[in-house]
């Protein structure tokens, strides 16, 4: 699993038949920074991942990507490498609070 932020969506009128009515977002993964372990920074990517939370843009979120993204509900037979699993809360590293989603709102 990974962290990553919702910058946008993804809107696609034609596609596979599996990946109809399924929200798409675009997520830029975020990495606990090496040098200061208490910031996050952003990575250089950005991914398109099958929305199964209700997610919205500016969220922390969870995603699994690879055959890991096939396992969430109602997603086996669809051709996704990427799947928002969760919304985050808040993460700890090292003892200290470095996000939380009630002083983001």
């Amino acid at each position: 699993m990974f962290l990553a932020k919702v910058e946008g969506a993804v809107v696609a009128t034609k596609k596979d038949p599996n990946m109809s009515g399924r929200k798409l977002l675009l997520v830029r993964p975020m990495l606990v920074d090496d040098k200061d372990p208490t910031k996050f920074r952003p990575g250089t990517n950005t991914i398109v991942a099958v929305d199964s939370v209700g997610a919205g843009e500016g969220e922390l979120v969870m995603f699994c990507q690879g055959s890991s993204a096939r396992l969430a509900p109602n997603l086996k037979e669809a051709p996704v490498d990427a799947v928002v699993i969760g919304i985050v809360d808040s993460v700890d590293v090292f003892g200290k609070q470095i996000y939380s989603a009630k002083g983001s709102e």
